[in-house]
């Protein structure tokens, strides 16, 4: 590994000019995720003290959809 590490992060505002387009674009995924027509797909989920293992999992072949890693409050 090369330091210093960069990071590097875009907003999807940032990338459509297009200010009515944008809130059209977000009202449409927000209204999927709300009455299901769009479900992220998950692959496995992992409690935040088996952070390790997900990082493993993220770079194992084979995988397919997200991870996710819970928090308990």
């Amino acid at each position: 590994m090369t330091w210093p590490l960069n990071g590097w992060g875009y907003a999807v505002s940032a990338l459509v000019g297009d200010r009515e387009a944008l809130d059209r674009g977000r009202a449409f995924v927000h209204a999927g995720l709300r009455d299901g027509t769009l479900r992220p797909l998950i692959d496995r989920t992992f409690d935040l003290a088996e952070i390790v293992d997900s990082h493993r999992h993220m770079g194992a072949d084979g995988r397919v959809g997200k991870i996710v890693v819970t928090v308990r409050h």
